[in-house]
This record gives C-alpha cells, structure tokens and sequence, in this order.
C-alpha cells in the first residue's frame, strides 16, 4: 500500500569513535558548568537571540508531532511586576502556611524565599505554556499527546540553549501559576508550565555550593 504522506532524507553526521569520546566529555562539561541562578543583571541584549533560543527549544520532539508548546517573552516592565506581585502573593502563602517542614529543610542549603525580584530584574521572562489540546481551523478540540512529557523535553533543550548563548536563567514553578493565563492573555486551551527569567548573571553572583549525584548514582546498566 503506497504511503500518502511524504518523507525526504535525514542527513546524518557521523564521528569516529575518538571525536565521540572527545565530543560527549566537552558537552559534559559544558552541561555540568551550568548553574541556576537568582540574581540577574538588567543588561540588555538582543530580542534575536532570545528567538534563536526558542527556535532551538521548539525542536523537541513531542507525541505526534503536536509541539504543544507556547513560549510567551515577556520584556514590559509593568507586565513583568505583576507578574512579580502575583508571583510572591502565591510563594508568599506556600513559604508562611503551606510547605511541609521536610521540604523546608530540603530548600534551605538553596537560600530560597518567598521574594523573586528576577521576575522583574532580568530583561526577559519565558513563560511556557502546554497546550491541553488544540483546535483546528473550525475550532474544534483536536487531542494533543503526552503532552507534559513533551514540553518538559522543550524545557530540558531550551535550558541549554539558553547556557550555550551564553545567558543564565532559573525555573520557576510557583505553587499555582493560573493567574499567568489571565495577564498573558492565553487561550483555555494552555497551562502554564514554567516562568524562566533569562539575562546575565548579576556581577560577582553567588550559587549555592551543592553537588551532582556521581554517575554510580543515576546510570544503571541492565
């Protein structure tokens, strides 16, 4: 039976064996300098590599090709402080009458509060949306597939495209995020999935000294 739909040829660079070894070490590397930060500088930079950065993000694979994903920027200064007020109203009410003592404990070596003033101080906000389903040219619901899988893979890629420009940024996921659709202006159809404020490190910034879990840790071989 003849396939209707169309395929065209994947292109497919292949390494010896000593490139792989040397390729996969230096994007270790570069993967594990990576860190979260919460201090930003309110230098500018240019909104094209922000767009490079989401072009990069939306070439995650997803459930049937459904990349059902909206990445909003924010840069208004208004529109970004009230996002920062309905931020801290939430964090604010998790941090003083919400969070269990364990997880206390486990935020403390991170040096979190309930104030974000990054969501008002680093240049832009990605704020990401899962699309729950979509619709279609008559506005019917059409289904979309594994959908917060999908747009945690976009997270993941968007994370070190942002690293590999050369920028810092944070995930954050405050304990309800509804109030982003309403100030965002999104449809019914999207959640919001994540706020990640995206700029250079402030100067002579600090991070929490942890470490990564050794490979003995996370790699099982079966």
């Amino acid at each position: 039976m003849e396939n209707k739909y169309s395929f065209i040829p994947y292109h497919f660079k292949t390494y010896s064996k000593e490139d792989m070894n040397r390729r996969s070490q230096e994007m270790y590397h570069f993967a594990n300098s990576r860190r979260s930060i919460r201090d930003f500088s309110d230098k500018p930079f240019p909104r094209e590599i922000v767009e490079n950065i989401i072009k990069t993000a939306g070439t995650a694979p997803s459930g049937a090709n459904k990349q059902p994903w909206t990445f909003v920027i924010v840069n208004d200064p208004v529109l970004k402080h009230k996002i920062r007020v309905a931020a801290e109203l939430e964090e604010k009410e998790f941090y003083e009458r919400r969070i269990s003592n364990e997880w206390r404990q486990d935020l403390a070596p991170l040096g979190t509060t309930w104030k974000k003033p990054f969501l008002e101080i680093a240049p832009y906000l990605i704020v990401v949306f899962q699309q729950k389903y979509r619709l279609d040219e008559f506005n019917n619901k059409r289904k979309n597939y594994y959908v917060t899988k999908s747009v945690g893979i976009a997270v993941g890629i968007l994370i070190m495209a942002i690293h590999n420009a050369g920028l810092a940024t944070l995930t954050h996921t405050p304990i309800s995020m509804n109030f982003l659709r309403d100030h965002l202006n999104r449809p019914e159809n999207e959640k919001a999935f994540v706020i990640m404020p995206i700029g250079y490190p402030k100067e002579e910034v600090t991070v929490p000294d942890i470490k990564r879990k050794k490979l003995s840790e996370i790699l099982v071989w079966s």
